[in-house]
């Protein structure tokens, strides 16, 4: 006999902060996020940090996802100071300059990269682990930067590779996660998957602002 009062489980939108860089592709991650269900609100890279923390306190956030962009960390505005404010608080994740912002935060060197790469389609070898779960190996993914992480700090792990270059990091106690490749690229088939990933692990992180 089938169960006249079945329990009804409540699905929560995860709020998903995010730090834009002034890049063309920032509302095209946002709108792979928001395609899960996600509730996201942008705020540029010049936002001051004392006005992100503000906002956290208000929004709750369960993820800070900061995106790619033109430079390189050191003037990628708010990031890094964001980076060491959200490290302990929520899981973080960085597309690109956002990934390159990690590894230069946590004490990695980033540098020019043996070619630039500018939309182009790569394969990427990964661990199978995290936010490449369940994911072909290697994969084909969308790669649009000059720089890339030279040296890796003792406290990232590198998660994926293509022709020697790091392609993803975790942070190895921190839900920390970093791709220098664009997830929300149409060159990115597997994109949505990684997103997907993502927002299983960060609810099972979760926060403590």
């Amino acid at each position: 006999m089938k169960n006249q009062n079945p329990r009804v489980v409540s699905k929560v939108e995860p709020k998903v902060l995010f730090i834009d860089n002034f890049d063309s592709f920032t509302y095209n991650l946002v709108d792979d996020f928001c395609k899960r269900g996600c509730d996201a609100k942008v705020y540029r890279a010049d936002t001051p940090l004392d006005t992100l923390k503000q906002i956290a306190d208000e929004l709750n956030p369960d993820l800070l996802v900061i995106s790619p962009g033109p430079g390189n960390p050191s003037t990628a505005g708010v990031t890094l100071e964001a980076i060491g404010y959200f490290q302990d608080r929520l899981p973080i994740f960085g597309v690109c300059l956002g990934h390159q912002s990690i590894v230069e935060y946590f004490g990695g060197v980033v540098g020019h990269a043996p070619k630039v790469m500018h939309g182009k389609s790569s394969k990427v070898s990964h661990n199978g682990e995290g936010i490449f779960e369940g994911l072909e190996n290697p994969f084909q993914a969308g790669r649009y930067h000059s720089l890339c992480a030279i040296e890796m700090p003792e406290c990232l792990e590198t998660t994926a590779t293509c022709e020697n270059i790091v392609m993803g990091l975790r942070h190895k106690t921190k839900p920390i996660f970093g791709v220098q490749f664009h997830p929300e690229s149409i060159l990115t088939p597997t994109g949505g998957k990684i997103i997907q990933n993502l927002l299983n692990m960060s609810a099972k992180f979760g926060r403590t602002l």
